[in-house]
């Protein structure tokens, strides 16, 4: 099916699960659209939350998607039951995929859990756990200095490690955890300085793996793969409602997309 798969986010987070979907899916077309001009999403009202989700998937959906992947740990866990319910495409979160992940690397059966605000109070990642294996141990802390950090550009250095720091206390003061899950696709940016400030006790999980493999079965499941013979000339298409400086330095420094276009769009 020559259409593209759609993913959103609240900001630049997202692209760590984009670049994991582009290199499992090669030959797939991408439209990302982040929401920097109002992230973050994960101190904000849940109706907020619902509202902006929504409104950045209608935009989307002005591209014919195949398929939308919400690369937003918040808005999959306030939005995406109701996202299932009405759209007519296949939609995968990151929750779920978060959760398998930490299940698969889990020797103690003790998971810690960082995110936003509204994560980790809809106790979503907790639940996911417990549907595979009842007998998991979670902490849960939520991390809201990370996202402001991370849209700023400031993902490393002396400040970074320092707030990673102050905001782990708990994390690595239980001896038990030995599996961490990043319940923010931001997080997987300054994942290097949560896994120094951590060491090699705890193994730190992004749900972007996952999520691809989820996403690649979704395709086959509903016979939605390209027929594509050849890659795409490009790489994928990135839009954005907000500054497109720290986005661009990213998308070429860190994910590599060098032949993106990125597009500042109004959604309203």
């Amino acid at each position: 099916m020559e259409r593209p798969i759609g993913v959103i986010d609240s900001g630049i987070g997202g692209l760590t699960v984009l670049y994991e979907l582009k290199r499992q899916l090669p030959k797939e077309e991408f439209v990302y659209l982040g929401d920097t001009l109002r992230c973050p999403y994960g101190s904000k009202e849940a109706d907020e939350v619902r509202q902006y989700t929504w409104e950045i998937v209608e935009y989307l959906l002005k591209f014919d998607i195949k398929l939308l992947v919400v690369a937003c740990n918040t808005a999959t866990a306030i939005v995406l039951d109701e996202l299932k319910q009405y759209l007519s495409i296949p939609v995968v979160g990151v929750i779920e995929p978060g959760a398998r992940a930490a299940i698969k690397s889990t020797e103690t059966e003790h998971v810690g859990i960082i995110g936003t605000e509204n994560t980790i109070s809809s106790q979503a990642y907790e639940y996911a756990l417990k549907q595979i294996n009842p007998n998991i141990q979670t902490v849960g802390v939520a991390c809201p200095k990370f996202v402001p950090l991370i849209e700023s550009g400031r993902i490393s250095g002396p400040e970074a490690k320092q707030i990673v720091q102050e905001s782990l206390v708990t994390i690595m003061n239980d001896s038990s955890i030995d599996a961490l899950i990043l319940g923010c696709t931001h997080y997987p940016i300054i994942q290097p300085v949560i896994e120094n400030v951590l060491g090699k006790r705890v193994t730190v999980l992004s749900s972007a793996l996952e999520t691809g493999a989820e996403v690649s079965a979704s395709l086959t499941f509903y016979n939605m793969h390209t027929t594509k013979e050849k890659f795409p000339i490009s790489d994928p298409l990135i839009l954005t409602t907000g500054s497109l400086s720290v986005l661009q330095r990213l998308k070429d420094e860190i994910f590599h997309f060098t032949n993106s276009q990125v597009k500042q769009v109004s959604i309203l």
